[in-house]
């Protein structure tokens, strides 16, 4: 073991309340959600920060040791990368995402630049044994995932909404939606269940109006899969149901052609049948018309309502409307409109 000071912890380590002086060790599990202190290589002018345990954006500047958590990455306006299979202290790796994700980059799309290098440090260790110097490898989450959880809204209803990718105003959209929804009385609790480990999103709703949040990293799900995301969305929406809200907003993260879940989640019946309304998110009225295209064929669901940059403007609203039959509300320029209409879409499901 050595002794280490950290400049920085990501926010993917939420839950492990770690010191700045912390302890490392040499052998390094190649498990996604192990926590490891790494020293930055290199200085970036793009996407250059990292959200840290207090919710707060810090520049990452070359020299700094930062502690993140092994994990993979399969973003299409981002980084991807895997996990690596063995790793040393010396080696080197990259940070893949804000929420401290690190791992071996694969690709970069262009608009972010290449990634932050990294010198691996060492294992970030705990010591949950009273009294005793026996440090065991820190991982990430508050709890551990429950693949065998059941859904147990008790009748609460449940919005989520569905992008056709990321960047698609889902979070935008869900803000809007809180906020509103607040001024009309409801105790409002909030969730996303996809994506890759970061709390800007979730910590926007609460900044909306949102009592209660929770993200898929709690339940200690570094990069949601096709394999985990049925099971954290369960676990998410049963956690947050038993907080006696007056409904749930549960964004799921990324786009439904994605590879981190969203096709597996709506393809449960149980899932399914608890959303009292689906909001689709779009980037364009192609897309649009792909998304619902997607929900209505393969899923069942009907949305409720179109939004995202493809409301922009009247052009994409008007297309919308007369191809799809949909509602078409741009949630930025209009969130009242988008709010009210899913305010009356629960005091309807009320009655």
């Amino acid at each position: 073991m050595k002794n280490v000071v950290v400049d920085k912890i990501a926010s993917v380590a939420q839950h492990n309340n770690l010191a700045s002086e912390l302890r490392l060790s040499d052998d390094i599990p190649c498990e996604e959600g192990v926590l490891v202190a790494v020293r930055v290589l290199n200085n970036k002018s793009r996407y250059n920060q990292l959200e840290l345990t207090s919710g707060r954006m810090a520049t990452v500047n070359k020299g700094d040791i930062v502690v993140g958590a092994l994990g993979h990455r399969k973003a299409l306006r981002g980084y991807s990368g895997h996990l690596p299979t063995t790793l040393s202290k010396g080696d080197t790796i990259q940070i893949l995402n804000i929420g401290g994700v690190v791992g071996v980059c694969d690709s970069a799309n262009p608009d972010v630049g290449q990634p932050f290098n990294c010198e691996v440090l060492g294992t970030v260790l705990e010591f949950p044994y009273l009294g005793e110097r026996i440090g065991i490898p820190a991982r990430a989450g508050a709890a551990t995932l429950d693949y065998d959880a059941l859904l147990q809204t008790n009748g609460v209803p449940v919005v989520a909404l569905a992008g056709t990718c990321m960047d698609s105003g889902k979070t935008a959209a869900a803000c809007s939606i809180v906020s509103r929804l607040r001024h009309h009385g409801f105790k409002i609790a909030a969730c996303k269940a996809t994506g890759v480990s970061l709390r800007r999103d979730v910590l926007a709703m609460e900044d909306a109006g949102a009592t209660e949040t929770m993200i898929f990293s709690d339940l200690g799900v570094i990069t949601t899969t096709q394999e985990n995301g049925p099971a954290l969305t369960r676990s998410l929406l049963t956690e947050l149901a038993r907080q006696t809200p007056d409904v749930i907003i549960l964004e799921l993260g990324d786009g439904l052609l994605g590879a981190y879940g969203v096709a597996a989640i709506l393809a449960d019946a149980q899932i399914r049948n608890a959303f009292t309304a689906v909001v689709l998110c779009a980037n364009d009225p192609v897309s649009a018309w792909g998304g619902a295209k997607i929900l209505r064929d393969e899923y069942g669901i009907e949305p409720a309502v179109v939004t995202g940059p493809a409301t922009d403007n009247a052009v994409g609203t008007e297309q919308i409307t007369e191809q799809l039959s949909l509602p078409a509300i741009n949630a930025l320029s209009n969130g009242v409109a988008l709010g009210d209409l899913i305010a009356a879409l629960l005091r309807e499901k009320r009655t």
